[in-house]
């Protein structure tokens, strides 16, 4: 028998292929169409930034409303493989820089009102403010769609049910308190019950204690942050309500990330014995300035460089690895002493340690492609897409035993060897001796080709797509939507 479709407003402030800062996006621009098999149609819900309305050029006006000081459209288009609604405010977000900063990496001063009006436009679009269209579910992704919660929680029933979806507990969105009538939040939101927060107001706390239900983007996330370690605060509310909690992993789009078919790389392949997987490394090293040398272990990193990212601790672990004979390519930006730190690092050792500060895509995935190893040294990760990606490309991740990271990575430890389960190394404690250990086990796989192969195959095979986790969000949609069922 099949089951009814369901209509889901997704509601986010970035969607890959559109506009990307981070994970949030390829997530947000991949599940639409994992979900289309399940009965569920999407409807995704962005600001109207330049690149956002260039993608949808031409695109027909569903309604017009007054959003904080100006004068807002409704826009509905097809772009990017998303079927999108777009807020077309130009006061709010026709303006240069990141969907959050501005070109000097400030963050613009009105986000609070910005978002805040993504929101209110998603509830206006919730109670109908679109003809012949309701969504049965909004689905809100981090703190900028955490105030879409608050306004349906307060305003007007019947209301669509509501999932929030935190990819990162770290950033909450905080604004003062004296900003609550200018946001729309009626007085009585003001409340620990509500969207206050040390005094202030979180529209992350918003979408966490008001939705229907709550996920996050890996199982050992959801048990994480229910503790105060890694709950940023919000580890009693998260533990009060941990029935209504959940952890899908997230997935990459293996269209996109295919070393079989990828048009960005030198030489495409199909396993880890493959010619073209050594051209490809020959690549990478020609493009980062390191030394040509196929037998030298390689290790990637493609990632903000921050202390959250633990690349820090790579700085401290950089002499070891070298005096190893390792190579090491770097491409992210982020901190500038990281930045500053990695720079030094290549200066000193010209051909050994190869970086790149900034984005590049077609550079990303050489550096999957053409990495024997991939370093994921991160304190916290609530998922981690690189390490995915990784698996996919042959590159054997090496990881902190956190989060989602520890979903995706099976340890390559005596058993899992034997049982042909492994697909990389974990570490744990996350610090430097945790990671120098890790590295002295990454360099004696390497010394053991047949057990290095198998670490290989096994990544290459293990199931990273959207498949499993799409499953596991219509059965949520459904269950928020049958509650009683």
């Amino acid at each position: 028998m099949s089951l009814p479709p369901i209509e889901i407003l997704a509601v986010a402030s970035e969607a890959y292929p559109l506009v990307k800062t981070g994970g949030l996006a390829d997530v947000v621009g991949a599940l639409p169409a994992a979900l289309r098999p399940h009965g569920i149609r999407t409807r995704t819900l962005l600001p109207g930034y330049p690149a956002v309305l260039a993608a949808a050029a031409d695109a027909p006006v569903q309604h017009r409303m007054a959003l904080r000081g100006g004068e807002a459209r409704l826009l509905a288009a097809q772009a990017g493989g998303l079927d999108l609604l777009i807020v077309d405010a130009p006061h709010l977000f026709d303006r240069p820089g990141t969907p959050y900063n501005n070109a000097a990496g400030q963050d613009w001063p009105d986000n609070p009102q910005r978002f805040a009006a993504l929101g209110q436009a998603a509830a206006a679009i919730a109670h109908g403010a679109l003809a012949g269209w309701r969504p049965d579910v909004v689905h809100a992704h981090d703190w900028q769609a955490g105030l879409a919660i608050a306004y349906l929680h307060y305003g007007p029933r019947p209301r669509p049910a509501t999932v929030f979806t935190v990819h990162n507990l770290a950033f909450q969105g905080w604004t003062p308190g004296a900003m609550l009538a200018e946001l729309g939040l009626p007085p009585e939101s003001f409340d620990i019950e509500g969207v206050e927060f040390h005094g202030g107001i979180s529209p992350l706390k918003a979408g966490l204690r008001l939705a229907d239900r709550i996920t996050t983007v890996s199982p050992t996330y959801a048990s994480e942050i229910t503790r105060p370690e890694h709950g940023q605060g919000m580890d009693g509310l998260l533990r009060s309500r941990v029935r209504q909690l959940s952890g899908i992993v997230n997935g990459i789009d293996t269209a996109v990330w295919n070393p079989a078919h990828d048009p960005l790389l030198p030489a495409r392949y199909s396993g880890p014995h493959a010619r073209q997987r050594g051209r490809n490394k020959a690549a990478l090293q020609a493009a980062l300035g390191l030394q040509a040398e196929p037998g030298a272990l390689l290790y990637g990193i493609v990632s903000r460089l921050t202390g959250q990212k633990g690349i820090d601790l790579v700085l401290a672990a950089l002499p070891g690895l070298l005096v190893a004979g390792a190579q090491l390519a770097v491409l992210g930006t982020g901190d500038p002493a990281i930045e500053a730190g990695l720079q030094a690092a290549a200066a000193a050792h010209p051909g050994r340690v190869g970086v790149r500060i900034g984005y590049d895509e077609a550079l990303a995935h050489l550096v999957q492609a053409g990495s024997d190893a991939l370093l994921v040294p991160s304190r916290f990760e609530p998922c981690g897409l690189t390490q995915l990606c990784a698996l996919r490309y042959g590159a054997v991740p090496v990881v902190a035993r956190v989060g989602g990271l520890a979903d995706t990575v099976i340890d390559a430890n005596p058993a899992a060897i034997e049982a042909g389960a492994a697909t990389g190394v974990q570490f744990l404690p996350v610090d430097l001796d945790g990671l120098a250990d890790a590295l002295d086990r990454t360099a004696a796989l390497w010394a053991a080709p047949a057990d290095w192969s198998r670490l290989q195959r096994n990544g290459m095979r293990s199931e990273v797509g959207w498949t499993a986790p799409a499953a596991r969000y219509a059965r949520l949609y459904r269950d928020v939507l049958n509650p009683a069922e």
